[in-house]
């Protein structure tokens, strides 16, 4: 049998207890560390059992890892990065990849010079329902794709808001969750030239949007919309339709429409509508939905990074993926601040 991958999880926060948990569970890992500053931290690792580190340094020293998980704060991912790749160790990075372009292409191009894989943490594409809807789009049978609609519409109550950086620039829907869809949008669609962005915080006031929408032009022709609020009552968000995460509630309804020459598809749902005979607006539609079996992505993207760093297969999500998408975000809120259209090429 082939041994499993040992991995370390740097930050014992939100994501990073589900990272360790998910490690703990799978039988293609070993967990073997938890890289985490704060008496939290330490006792998480006591908890599991497994060996606890103050710093990467530390770690490196007395239990080299196959590969690194890093979830700490959004700030720290830089530095971070540049540990793994300086010891050669394989490193899976959360969303965004960095908070810093300039800092970002430097990381990416040290990986890409060593050869040590790097991977961003955008686990969605990794749903099952995502592969299906790509599969979808790329055998023809919507014809060709020429329009986009995304929709990230909920509301965060008040006391979210009590912790002070999410009201400040850096925060707001924008960083924090649109960059979810706009990754998707890539991984369906490709690369994106340009975009034009307006926002508000008409609701509450804060030092960042609460709402914005976004036309997007993508390389191939095809051109889409996106919108995002945090202030609304909505059940159009993959938070509320795609059931992923169960802190939210599931609703039946469609965060992404995709419109084609021949048909259309809704996701998550992936219904997808087609005239049956003439295509025509006059003519009655034929609806197919996709059937898929539904696993957590987050397993599914520890066991790709097992993989990877066997050596065995790319990466789903590269560090130049990750970048690429936050590059997106970056000229999205470049465009808001400016009032005009921003192209990425």
């Amino acid at each position: 049998m082939t041994p499993p991958v040992k991995l370390a999880v740097l930050g014992a926060g939100l994501i990073g207890k589900r990272h360790i948990k998910h490690v703990l569970d799978e039988p293609m890992a070993e967990l073997v560390a938890i890289v985490d500053p704060s008496p939290v931290g330490k006792g998480i690792a006591s908890e599991v059992g497994v060996k606890w580190f103050s710093t990467f340094a530390e770690m490196v020293a007395a239990a080299r890892p196959d590969g690194v998980i890093i979830a700490t704060p959004n700030q720290i991912h830089v530095r971070n990065g540049f540990e793994a790749l300086e010891a050669g160790i394989p490193a899976l990075i959360e969303k965004p990849i960095v908070d810093n372009i300039a800092a970002g292409e430097r990381l990416v191009e040290m990986a890409e010079a060593k050869g040590v894989p790097l991977l961003t943490g955008h686990h969605r594409r990794h749903n099952p329902m995502m592969q299906k809807a790509k599969q979808i789009i790329e055998s023809g049978k919507l014809g060709r794709i020429l329009v986009v609609n995304a929709m990230f519409w909920l509301f965060k109550p008040e006391e979210y808001f009590d912790t002070s950086w999410r009201r400040e620039r850096g925060a707001g829907p924008v960083f924090l969750n649109l960059i979810h869809d706009i990754d998707n949008l890539r991984y369906l669609f490709g690369d994106v030239t340009a975009v034009q962005a307006l926002e508000s915080n008409a609701v509450r006031g804060n030092a960042v949007e609460e709402t914005a929408v976004i036309l997007i032009e993508f390389k191939n022709g095809i051109l889409g919309t996106a919108s995002v609020s945090d202030s609304v009552v909505a059940p159009w968000s993959w938070e509320m339709t795609t059931g992923e995460n169960p802190a939210y509630p599931k609703t039946e309804e469609a965060c992404y429409m995709i419109g084609g020459t021949h048909g259309s598809l809704s996701v998550p749902s992936l219904n997808m509508w087609t005239n049956p005979g003439k295509r025509s607006w006059m003519e009655p539609f034929e609806c197919h939905r996709a059937e898929i079996e539904n696993e957590d992505p987050l397993v599914l993207q520890i066991r790709q990074l097992c993989r990877v760093i066997r050596g065995e297969e790319a990466p789903l999500v590269s560090g130049r993926e990750g970048l690429e998408t936050l590059k997106v975000i970056d000229a999205v809120k470049r465009s808001a601040a400016a009032g005009k259209r921003v192209s990425l090429t």
